[in-house]
């Protein structure tokens, strides 16, 4: 199994990302523009080395699944 290697400062960016995100923004992007749209958010606010980029990458499409739920779960609520 690859290891994603992410500071935690950005991981807790990301997470914030997710929560203001719109559900039906997440539930509604195929996995690379839900890429996209997560790493632009974050790059909005810090540059990202290429290593970082690359990690954060592979972090955001090992949970692809993870986000769709709860941003299913946000809807139902």
């Amino acid at each position: 199994m690859k290891m994603c290697l992410v500071n935690s400062k950005i991981l807790r960016q990301l997470w914030a990302v997710v929560e203001q995100t719109q559900s039906s923004t997440l539930l509604g992007l195929s996995d690379p523009d839900l890429v996209k749209l997560l790493l632009g958010q974050i790059e909005s606010n810090k540059v990202l080395n290429y290593e970082e980029t690359r990690s954060l990458t592979d972090y955001i499409l090992t949970r692809t699944l993870l986000i769709r739920d709860l941003a299913q779960a946000r809807l139902a609520s």
